[in-house]
């Protein structure tokens, strides 16, 4: 498979804009036989490795290392939390009784979202549904925090900037679902009857038999990741630009929102 598109590169690192539906690497819940890593790897020798990790339904940033001497300096980075991630996520708000069950700082329900909030929520793995996570308790679970900001409200839906200060797997997604606010098209957190379609919210369209959704995918996006250099010690601040769908459908939100699904 060929690479997705490079981001950044140096003799030290490489940073790539992972496509939704790729997994970065095959792991103990999904074997995938074609993976992002594989590819790197094939392409470009098997020093090359992966610092962080991304859910195979998102898209945006992930960082290579292309020596032992990178890696282990931005493995340092990400152990001691000091790696600024930032992701885009547009979510749906539910009603309160569709919230998950826990003891959440705040839940979002229709009434909508604070501008800025932060959730602090354990999170271990549910021995109940491989591959998921879930709200643990404060002995068991690993302590998680995540910091939102509302860009954009649209009624039901809204546009978030969010910021893991931990980095643990389905982190955002868990913690959005706890709220009441999951990811669109969260196949496992979230409400899979929610779609986003331009006929919900462009009166008198005319092509509902042949209708995809605007986002056919997770809506969450990998935007930003900032890092120290691992040679030259400055700086290093990586962006992977808005996937086009997603650009589609925050400009038919802010178009037509006001009287369409979005606020129902």
């Amino acid at each position: 498979m060929p690479l997705p598109s490079i981001l950044h590169e140096d003799d030290a690192l490489i940073a790539f804009d992972k496509p939704s539906g790729l997994a970065v690497t095959s792991d103990r819940w999904e074997k995938a036989p074609v993976n992002l890593m594989g590819a790197v790897r094939a392409e470009l020798g098997r020093d090359v490795a992966n610092v962080h990790r991304l859910d195979a339904a998102a898209s945006g940033v992930l960082l290579c290392a292309k020596t032992k001497a990178a890696l282990d300096a931005l493995s340092g980075q990400f152990q001691a939390k000091t790696v600024d991630k930032r992701y885009l996520a547009l979510v749906v708000l539910l009603p309160p009784e569709q919230a998950m069950k826990v003891a959440a700082p705040m839940r979002a329900g229709l009434g909508g979202l604070p501008a800025e909030f932060t959730i602090d929520l354990p999170l271990d793995e549910d021995e109940t549904r491989r591959g998921r996570m879930r709200v643990g308790n404060r002995r068991g679970g690993k302590p998680s925090t995540t910091v939102f900001r509302v860009l954009e409200s649209f009624g039901r839906l809204a546009w978030l900037e969010c910021r893991p200060l931990t980095g643990r797997t389905h982190q955002i997604r868990v913690h959005l679902a706890a709220v009441g606010a999951p990811v669109l098209n969260d196949a496992l957190y979230g409400d899979p009857t929610v779609q986003l379609l331009l006929s919900d919210l462009k009166r008198r369209y005319k092509g509902r038999d042949e209708e995809r959704p605007l986002i056919g995918r997770l809506a969450l996006h990998a935007s930003e990741l900032g890092v120290i250099h691992p040679v030259s010690r400055e700086p290093l601040r990586i962006g992977a630009p808005l996937p086009r769908d997603f650009e589609v459908a925050l400009r038919n939100l802010r178009r037509y929102a006001a009287a369409g699904f979005a606020k129902r």
